[in-house]
């Protein structure tokens, strides 16, 4: 069982840039995998970066060169810088916990891109 609360969440012009974080309950260095997805209104809940406990990344097509996730497992937290953002990119944002059949959520954090 492990909490995840994110922030870093805003109201950004379209190029500019974000960082979110992922803040974890307990230690991530067991956690398997930790990612980011992504919701918008009326769309589907969609993967947006992952990062397993070996360092392995995957990117969303529409983010790769722009977006990066990375571990400070002593901090355990995820984060996901985000560059060079596009109106596109609104979402709220949300964390992910994968360990063995175990997953968890956190809340989200709003993510806005203006034009």
């Amino acid at each position: 069982q492990v909490q995840l609360v994110e922030s870093g969440g805003g109201l950004v012009q379209a190029g500019g840039s974000l960082r979110l974080s992922c803040a974890a309950s307990r230690s991530i260095s067991s956690i398997n995998v930790m990612g980011w997805y992504r919701q918008a209104p009326g769309k589907q809940r969609e993967l947006v970066a992952r990062i397993t406990s070996g360092g392995s990344t995957d990117y969303a097509d529409s983010v790769k060169g722009r977006f990066t996730i990375s571990r400070d497992n002593a901090k355990n937290t995820v984060s996901l810088q985000m560059n060079s953002l596009k109106p596109e990119d609104t979402a709220v944002y949300i964390c992910n916990a994968v360990r063995g059949p175990w997953g968890s959520w956190g809340q989200g954090t709003q993510v806005t891109v203006s034009s």
